[in-house]
């Protein structure tokens, strides 16, 4: 895989970069600037050399969203950024020929154009007419089959960001661990974690599976859950995944009746159960004591530590359990891989960042690279060398 510290001339050259900057925004302003701040090591290499950025990326999910107040956040960050309010067209095109070398143009929401997410071939062209070099940098989006990241590739000669390298390199290593290891998958959706927790099981010493996804996993196996989220898979593949010895579940629950679960003053009547104690009225929100010393028990013996995933509902404020283990992994000595929206922003709440060995930037990207070695954005990358 070819990066940008391949590239030999750069100097005044435009350079289509992929970002990854869909962050939360809150009031107008970005609540949360991780990505940016990830994004800088690449950003920089390039414009030490001259480079004219062009940076596309996307926020949100309903297309309407923009990247301005973004752009805003991440002049205070790397000088030198403006924004285009455009994503393609003669516009664009007349910014992008105004930029001075070493100056950064963020480019409108990716998303308000249909074309990203059908891989439009014509998008694709317009986008790729917008710089002489394309780099991929937004590891987070690797794993969708959109424009700016199988589509482009296509027409530009390609190359990998600093922070894509990384992801790929470090979340390799995770794949060969150091033995004893942990994986630790958490979160909901089973049908997303069903290929990441089958290939772990085969070369790490313990996977627990927690979250609602263990809803899944109690249910099947004949422990009552109450009114928990569940996926509704075919317990066919669940119970093939009970018969490993490896496979580790909770041992106890956060637990509520489910009619006052989403009220303010819930916690005042929450209770720990025991697994099979789980009241049909009641719905589960966190792992309980009995399964934070389990979790406690594996790391401290851990030697690699994988985690991806909250433990509990975590947006609604049950966030006991997953404070727990970050704090637990973090003064572990293992090397920990870990990543997920909601576990990142555990760790970052926690000020754990710095005792991670490598937090990546991927939720469903980071999952899909573990169980498969590779994703389409990579691929796209090696496919079209002539380009």
């Amino acid at each position: 895989m070819r990066t940008v510290r391949d590239i030999q001339f750069l100097n005044n050259i435009p350079i289509l970069v992929r970002a990854g900057l869909n962050v939360p925004i809150e009031n107008g302003k970005v609540a949360n600037d991780y990505r940016l701040r990830r994004a800088l090591p690449t950003l920089h290499h390039l414009a030490e050399r001259g480079a004219k950025i062009v940076i596309v990326s996307h926020i949100g999910e309903q297309g309407t969203e923009t990247l301005a107040p973004v752009a805003e956040a991440l002049g205070k960050l790397i000088a030198n950024v403006s924004f285009s309010p455009v994503t393609i067209g003669e516009q664009t095109r007349a910014a992008v020929r105004a930029l001075a070398p070493g100056h950064i143009l963020v480019l409108e929401n990716l998303r308000r154009d249909r074309g990203e997410l059908r891989n439009d071939v014509t998008f694709a062209r317009e986008l790729a007419a917008l710089g002489d070099i394309f780099v991929q940098d937004s590891f987070d989006t690797c794993h969708r089959p959109h424009t700016s990241i199988i589509g482009v590739p296509k027409f530009l000669p390609s190359y990998a960001g600093l922070l894509l390298e990384e992801e790929v390199r470090e979340l390799s290593r995770a794949l060969t661990p150091v033995h004893p290891a942990l994986a630790v998958i958490g979160g909901a959706k089973f049908a997303t974690k069903e290929a990441v927790v089958t290939t772990l099981l085969k070369t790490y010493d313990h996977v627990f599976v927690g979250g609602a996804l263990a809803n899944d996993f109690l249910k099947v196996s004949g422990h009552g859950v109450g009114q928990s989220l569940i996926s509704g898979t075919d317990t066919s593949t669940i119970r093939a995944l009970l018969s490993n010895q490896k496979l580790a579940l909770p041992v106890d629950s956060l637990v509520v009746p489910a009619s006052i679960a989403n009220t303010p003053n819930a916690r005042m009547h929450a209770r720990i159960a025991a697994v099979g104690q789980v009241r049909d009225d009641e719905v589960i929100l966190d792992h309980g004591p009995g399964t934070i010393a389990l979790l406690t028990h594996l790391v401290e013996r851990a030697k690699t530590v994988l985690w991806n995933g909250p433990l509990g509902i975590y947006e609604k404020g049950f966030i006991d359990a997953t404070d727990a283990l970050a704090r637990t992994i973090a003064t572990s000595g293992a090397y920990s891989v870990v990543g997920g929206g909601d576990t990142v922003a555990s760790i970052e709440s926690l000020g754990l960042m710095s005792h991670f060995s490598f937090v990546s930037t991927g939720g469903g990207a980071m999952l899909d690279f573990l169980a498969k070695g590779t994703l389409p954005g990579i691929e796209a990358l090696t496919a079209h060398p002539s380009a």
